[in-house]
């Protein structure tokens, strides 16, 4: 399968990042209010007061860069990797560490890369037994670098800070101690010469609680 076919598999439905920050919000809100709950409706009451867990994703970014000009051949996806550990105050509501490797874009001549670290709030809204709606809210410190040919008019050079960040996804405990994880992701990262621009992920992963 090419990437442009890869693409078009693992595009998301939600693309709306205003939705995606309501979404989320409520979901946080959500975990507030059921705090005083001393069950869970989930299969598996994974997450109670001080459960921890680690996991890892992988999946396709979305670099939403120009191309400049030139006409130079263009590619803004590749492969997206998230490592990221967490530990939940109560059973709906937490807080996450993370770093994320977004891979590279291929654009103006050059290539586009991007990293960083991650601190959200995290929360979770049981849907039926096992199934968890997930969300998270924070912010994400990106490095990024940028080579372009200068006939393209994009400007190189690496920039680096801090960006608002948030996701939401769809959790399936299958055993006490493990889960899997779709998701979608938006970073607001800092790039040479553009200021700040999008890029997401859509990626399936693995969660350990311990």
């Amino acid at each position: 399968m090419n990437k442009t076919n890869l693409l078009k598999a693992f595009k998301p439905q939600l693309k709306l990042s205003g939705l995606l920050v309501a979404v989320a919000s409520l979901t946080l809100a959500a975990g507030v209010q059921a705090q005083s709950s001393s069950s869970s409706p989930s299969g598996y009451s994974m997450y109670g007061p001080g459960a921890s867990y680690i996991g890892l994703n992988a999946g396709q970014s979305n670099f939403r860069l120009n191309n400049g000009t030139g006409g130079f051949p263009s590619d803004n996806t590749d492969s997206s990797y998230h490592l990221y550990g967490g530990s939940y105050f109560n059973e709906n509501v937490g807080m996450e560490l993370g770093y994320i490797d977004l891979g590279k874009a291929t654009r103006a001549g050059g290539t586009t890369k991007a990293q960083g670290f991650d601190i959200s709030l995290v929360g979770k809204l049981p849907l039926a037994q096992s199934f968890n709606l997930i969300g998270r809210l924070g912010t994400t410190y990106g490095r990024t670098e940028v080579s372009s040919n200068p006939a393209s008019g994009v400007a190189s050079g690496k920039e680096s800070g801090w960006g608002l960040a948030y996701g939401l996804g769809l959790e399936y405990a299958f055993n006490p101690n493990w889960s899997t994880v779709l998701q979608y992701d938006e970073r607001n990262l800092k790039f040479a010469g553009s200021g700040r621009d999008k890029v997401n992920t859509t990626s399936l992963g693995l969660r350990y609680r311990f």
